[in-house]
């Protein structure tokens, strides 16, 4: 079952970050990115925070359980999603647990390189 919108919108509106979260989506299911990094994903309309160290020590209790087939388990933060404020305070910290992202190469870069790299017509 796809993720509704909807539920994608509330747990933005709950977590009041404003421009610092964004989401995608991925075969009808959202990742939520805060600062670039990857905290959560929305499946099944339910939010599940990435497995960390972070997880572990703010919300020890929370029910565990893939996000889909063949993944490993995630925490599942449903039962934080009327309390704005904790759900915050375990998405940054989440945030704050993971590496910074990779920065993505230049399109320009890309293009100057299959320039170089082309063999000339005869």
């Amino acid at each position: 079952m796809a993720t509704d919108r909807i539920f994608v919108d509330y747990v933005t509106e709950q977590l009041g970050l404003g421009a610092r979260l964004t989401h995608k989506k991925m075969f009808g299911e959202y990742a939520l990115y805060l600062d670039d990094k990857v905290v959560a994903f929305a499946c099944d309309n339910s939010l599940f925070i990435k497995p960390t160290e972070a997880a572990t020590k703010l919300a020890p209790d929370l029910p565990q359980r893939p996000p889909y087939p063949g993944a490993k388990d995630y925490p599942v933060a449903d039962e934080l999603l009327d309390d704005g404020d904790e759900l915050r305070r375990l998405i940054i910290a989440t945030a704050d647990a993971l590496p910074a992202p990779k920065p993505k190469p230049k399109k320009t870069a890309k293009k100057a390189a299959k320039k170089t790299t082309r063999k000339p017509k005869a």
